[in-house]
């Protein structure tokens, strides 16, 4: 790969870095835009940041101030997708069903990649063929499952298991938001992508959230076991029962 950029790959002037001109697409989707360009027109390894600049227009100190490497512009909106993850979890501290809370928040990704669904196509496409953005991908995937296990850990806190239930389910929602999002990527986009991803999420939900109703009986220290099983099975069937004293 050469730094130098050959003229095949150069439609457009270079324009000082950062200037915005009214009624021009934003520098930064310019340069996600001719990113994606060039790497279709001549692959990911064979284009370099020159060429990705100046076939936006903009001057090579633009592209740095948007994203710090090659690798980034390929996931432009993550960033904003894990702020925007933090902040619901952070809103979320007194959630009465932390499980279902991180699930909703896994679901705010897979909202990124629906609104934008072409491009999340290709770059699906580019990463399964390129291991340096694989790796890049699987990093940012981490950083996902670090935050939703740092709102699980304070919830759990009071639990024995706490950290380990966690880390546990921290990742079980990234699994699973990952494999219904795969799914519908690799359909090309067909369809609603919520549905697949809920399904996966909901799974998740119904393994590790507490959806159980809460039961309180209250008895005599001298009352047989046998009598407080019968008690709770017939109070688990609908029955009346009573109230050991």
């Amino acid at each position: 790969m050469t730094e130098a950029p050959d003229d095949a790959k150069h439609n457009g002037p270079s324009e000082p870095a950062g200037r915005e001109t009214p009624g021009k697409a934003p520098i930064r989707d310019l340069l996600v835009s001719a990113a994606f360009e060039l790497f279709t027109e001549y692959g990911y390894d064979g284009t370099t940041i020159d060429d990705i600049v100046h076939r936006a227009g903009v001057g090579r100190r633009s592209f740095f101030r948007y994203f710090p490497t090659k690798e980034e512009v390929v996931f432009p909106d993550h960033e904003r997708a894990l702020a925007e993850m933090i902040g619901f979890l952070e809103e979320g501290a007194q959630d009465p069903d932390p499980v279902g809370r991180a699930c909703a928040a896994a679901r705010l990704v897979m909202r990124m990649y629906a609104e934008k669904a072409e491009f999340s196509v290709k770059r699906y496409a580019l990463t399964r063929k390129v291991p340096a953005l694989k790796t890049h991908e699987t990093s940012v995937v981490r950083r996902y499952e670090r935050a939703l296990a740092s709102y699980l850990r304070r919830r759990f806190a009071t639990l024995q298991d706490g950290d380990l239930r966690a880390c546990t389910i921290a990742a079980s929602v990234v699994a699973a938001h990952n494999y219904g999002l795969r799914a519908w990527l690799s359909s090309g986009a067909g369809g609603d992508a919520s549905i697949v991803v809920d399904q996966a999420l909901d799974l998740v939900h119904r393994t590790w959230g507490d959806k159980a109703e809460t039961m309180i009986m209250v008895a005599r220290t001298d009352t047989p076991a046998w009598q407080i099983i019968q008690q709770l099975d017939t109070l688990r069937e609908g029955g009346t029962g009573y109230r050991f004293a």
